[in-house]
């Protein structure tokens, strides 16, 4: 069976016939490709494209006995134009598929609850069914976001933003399983966890992260960019303090 080809096509919300109108196959042809029968090559060009992911990750070369592992090409899914095309449907499926983990780091990643408003009530609920959920912001008086601020040309209006995202996480303080911490380090990019699929948005200097490229990964094994951007995340989380909204003084109101 092609996990892989069956979780990007969940993931899309593609179903097998319409990836089958879009390749001029049979249905049941898609079916066999689900059963694990690797496509002609043509076919494997045209099921990438639709789904938008890389033709390596659903169909890996056989691995050769050399020694060498940890292709990185094959943990990519797929890449976005910048973080703000990323479908909505996309979020919201991985935030509800996760079983194990969520881990996101960012300075303030205002959009998650604007696209969201339900954001802090669904990580609650993950939370409860057994999901760690680990959330960092970009400490608002720090001076990295404070540099952040003036790479932007947006002044004091980061650490506004990053006050008025928080606001929207405060249940999730008291909530077993969750977890809300700041930090103070240069960002070189967002990170965003469910488990094994990881979405990595660089930053581009001088740009918001929305306007910045972003790329779906999914961990093969320990040797890939998926554990090399994990760990990045753990040695940002071990440095950051835990948020205290009584400490902070009162959030400004903004939108992102």
């Amino acid at each position: 069976m092609n996990e892989r080809l069956h979780s990007v096509l969940a993931q899309r919300g593609v179903l097998p016939e319409s990836l089958a109108e879009a390749c001029e196959v049979d249905p049941k042809t898609v079916g066999r490709w689900l059963g694990g029968r690797v496509p002609h090559p043509r076919h494997r060009f045209r099921v990438a494209q639709h789904l938008r992911v890389e033709e390596t990750f659903l169909w890996p070369a056989p691995q050769r006995r050399s020694g060498l592992r940890g292709n990185p090409g094959t943990e990519i899914v797929g890449t976005y134009q910048n973080r703000a095309s990323v479908p909505r449907e996309t979020w919201l499926s991985l935030l509800h598929e996760t079983q194990e983990q969520i881990d996101v780091l960012v300075f303030s990643g205002t959009f998650l609850a604007q696209s969201n408003p339900r954001v802090a009530d669904m990580l609650t609920e993950r939370a409860a069914d057994g999901v760690r959920v680990r959330l960092c912001f970009g400490d608002p008086s720090g001076q990295a976001v404070a540099n952040r601020g003036r790479e932007e040309g947006i002044g004091d209006t980061l650490g506004a933003k990053i006050r008025a995202s928080l606001t929207y996480y405060r249940p999730l303080l008291p909530a077993p399983g969750c977890e809300v911490r700041l930090h103070d380090t240069t960002l070189y990019n967002s990170l965003f966890r469910y488990d094994d699929n990881l979405l990595v948005n660089p930053h581009v200097f001088g740009q918001p992260a929305s306007a910045n490229p972003l790329l779906h990964l999914k961990r093969v094994d320990t040797s890939g960019w998926f554990d090399n951007y994990a760990q990045s995340f753990e040695a940002v989380w071990a440095s950051a303090r835990a948020w205290k909204p009584d400490q902070e003084g009162n959030p400004a109101n903004g939108q992102d």
